[in-house]
């Protein structure tokens, strides 16, 4: 019988009442009593330390400093209740002391009295440092005791950089303030100086100025006569235009005088006419296409019948005199009148033969773009719709025209009769001229003198604001930005940059790779208290050593993936275990759970009972040396030497990699020194099954039995 079958046998018989079928179950969920409940119950307890309460003692009185109020205490405890680090409690220093003492709370945190008033003297000729004092108890809980040292380092860094950046920002400020005087100081020197300069070049613009107005005021004599003869131009021209329009207006009024009585009597058959035209627009639209087919047949066709009927009437109603017949009695009567009807005929024909040869042009100048003529006679029957709306008020609208023609008329006679009145104008203004050049002459010699006082005066006033701003460059000014960014510097120089590469959201996901494997563990050791270690129908049928190990380790390793399943689904689904890799770390952890089983199942078989202890113990040694919470370097010396030569200390480097990220380097060497132990541990419980073949007063009256 093959080792599957033999296997599958083992198995079956679970399932023949019901406290085999309980053993199963309870073997099947095993792993979760490790696994998922260890995991549950310190999932994340750095998300839950809000709930541990710890007494707040503020005893702190205020200072002033500055002239401003300085709490640094309640500064610090309204910190601390935002932060939402521990459940702060607050309460006096007595009953602070005897919380911490009976297991009240965890510690305390106090700020004394003087603690504001300390930070304040930064400022004053004694400075002291503020002190805050935190009482620890490691018998309430010692981890408790460790995270606060950590969380109240940070306060007091806080609250020591705050102090800083206050002493440092009035240091600040004050070179602020100096500089700031200094600044005003040369700004006024910089107003003296400029103004002095600018009297002393204005005395200087002045006199080159009176002497360039004494030319400009010649220039501008000439120029206005220029002007004068320009005006008397533009009132000639302005005169023609004013009469041009006139004559515009005069005409436009006759014109719309005629044209709007026949607008206003027959603006509805204006509409009508254009709503036939837009109405025959989108007829021919409609039917553009058969129109484009039938237009060359058309034409063809009608122009055959206009000439068959040019004919007929030509034969029958034109013939020469000399070769018609005698008039009858008939005939002296009168025209004949079916050539009359015949007449009619042959013009429409030659009418509809000329329609259609236009139609036929027209759709030939299109060259065959119906999209074209389409969008054309759409435009057509738009401009159509639109002189139909517009007929019944085209009277109003040629009386709204008629009306801005007016009204320019007007204002060409108003533009006349002000370049007449600019003509008279530029008269008056040329006089005006010749009295200016005379006055600006004797302003020049004044200048001239006022120039050369100023001189002495601008050479003082600018050495003087050159120092003040000497001064100003050498004295630091600081914005609020600046000064922020420079205290916050200055009080904290150094900062930590941290950058986590594959950061584990939470402290159950970063032991899960070390109890995981634990769990595989004890499921594989107490499979093997149910389940034989070597076959015994095979032992008893003599089969290969091979057979019976391979149908000994089959029943435990799909156990062993059975209980990887049950546990994964929990901690994903149950406890929200988030992996990188999750196809990866369940089949990693198929092959972990397949290697534990064959080192169990060897130990089981080789050792018998005592191989039960045996397999604890190198669950003892393996759970001390994997590294699984602090680093193998901070373990002892015997616990790092053995840490390479156990299986686990590779599944728990593995299973950090699949679960939180990074290379798969030591996944790779872990599948390889798993498959190493576990064919080792096969090959060496087949060594054992051969020997079991053999049957011994010791296998028969064992030492121990368990």
């Amino acid at each position: 019988m093959r080792a599957p079958r033999l296997a599958a046998l083992e198995l079956k018989r679970f399932g023949r009442g019901r406290l085999p079928r309980a053993a199963l179950v309870a073997l099947l969920l095993l792993p979760l009593l490790y696994g998922a409940l260890y995991l549950w119950s310190f999932w994340d307890p750095y998300g839950r330390l809000d709930r541990i309460p710890v007494a707040l003692v503020n005893e702190d009185q205020g200072a002033e400093a500055g002239g401003r109020k300085v709490a640094a205490g309640a500064d610090i405890v309204r910190g601390l209740h935002e932060s939402n680090t521990f459940d702060w409690r607050e309460v006096s220093a007595a009953e602070a002391r005897r919380g911490v003492a009976d297991g009240t709370y965890y510690l305390s945190l106090t700020m004394p009295r003087d603690f504001s008033e300390r930070i304040a003297s930064s400022a004053g000729e004694s400075p002291e440092t503020g002190a805050l004092r935190v009482r620890t108890n490691d018998a309430n809980n010692y981890i408790v005791g460790q995270i606060s040292r950590t969380v109240f380092s940070e306060v007091r860094s806080a609250a020591s950089t705050k102090a800083s950046r206050s002493f440092l920002d009035r240091i600040f400020i004050s070179f602020s303030d100096i500089h700031g005087a200094t600044e005003r100081a040369a700004k006024g020197a910089d107003r003296l100086d400029s103004g002095i300069g600018r009297a002393k070049q204005g005395s200087k613009d002045l006199a080159d100025g009176l002497r360039d107005a004494k030319s400009g005021s010649g220039k501008l004599s000439r120029g206005l006569k220029k002007l004068d003869k320009g005006a008397g131009e533009l009132q000639k021209g302005s005169r023609q235009v004013a009469d041009g329009t006139e004559q515009l207006a005069g005409k436009v009024n006759t014109t719309a005088d005629r044209v709007r009585p026949f607008l206003r009597d027959h603006g509805q058959t204006i509409a009508d006419s254009a709503q036939l035209v837009a109405d025959g627009a989108g007829a021919i639209r409609e039917h553009l296409d058969v129109l484009v087919e039938t237009a060359p047949a058309a034409e063809t066709g009608t122009r055959k019948a206009a000439d068959t009927l040019a004919t007929v009437y030509r034969d029958r109603c034109e013939k020469p005199a000399d070769a018609q017949p005698a008039p009858d009695q008939a005939d002296l009567a009168g025209p004949d009148p079916a050539c009359a009807d015949l007449k009619k005929a042959r013009d429409a024909a030659a009418e509809a033969a000329k329609l259609t040869k236009d139609v036929h042009t027209v759709l030939k100048d299109y060259d065959g773009d119906v999209e074209d003529l389409d969008k054309d006679l759409g435009t057509l029957q738009q401009q159509a719709r639109a002189l139909k709306k517009a007929a019944p008020t085209l009277a109003d609208d040629l009386d709204g025209a008629v009306a801005k023609i007016n009204k320019l008329n007007e204002g060409a006679g108003k533009v006349a009769d002000g370049a007449r009145t600019l003509h008279t104008g530029l008269g008056t203004a040329r006089s005006g001229a010749r009295e200016l050049d005379a006055g600006i002459g004797k302003l020049g010699a004044g200048a001239n003198d006022l120039d050369g006082g100023l001189f002495r005066l601008a050479d003082g006033s600018g050495k003087l604001a050159g120092g003040l701003h000497d001064g100003v460059d050498r004295i630091p000014d600081y914005g609020k930005q600046d000064r922020d960014r420079r205290t916050g510097v200055m009080a904290d120089p150094v900062r930590l940059a941290t950058q986590d590469l594959h950061k584990a959201p939470n402290y159950g996901t970063g032991f899960a790779p070390y109890f995981i494997p634990l769990s595989l563990w004890v499921g594989a050791m107490v499979a093997y208290m149910l389940i034989q270690p070597l076959n015994r129908r095979a032992l008893a049928a003599g089969a290969s050593a091979w057979r019976t190990t391979v149908a000994g380790w089959l029943p435990v390793a799909a156990v062993g993936v059975l209980q990887t399943a049950a546990l994964m689904s929990v901690l994903h689904w149950g406890l929200g275990l988030e992996m990188a890799r999750p196809a990866g770390t369940v089949g990693f952890l198929c092959l972990v759970t397949a290697c534990f089983a064959a080192i169990v199942q060897w130990l089981n078989a080789r050792f018998g009972a005592a191989g039960r202890i045996l397999a604890l113990a190198l669950l003892m040694l393996q759970l001390t040396s994997a590294g699984g919470t602090y680093p193998v370097q901070t373990s002892p010396g015997f616990f790092a030497a053995i840490h390479p030569y156990l299986p686990m200390s590779y599944v728990v480097d593995a299973l950090r990699r699949l679960i939180t990220g990074g290379g798969l380097g030591p996944v790779w060497q872990a599948g390889v020194v798993l498959a190493a132990f576990t064919a080792g541990a096969l090959a060496l419980t087949a060594v054992a099954a051969r020997r079991s073949q053999v049957w011994t007063v010791d296998r028969l009256h064992p030492e121990l039995s368990l």
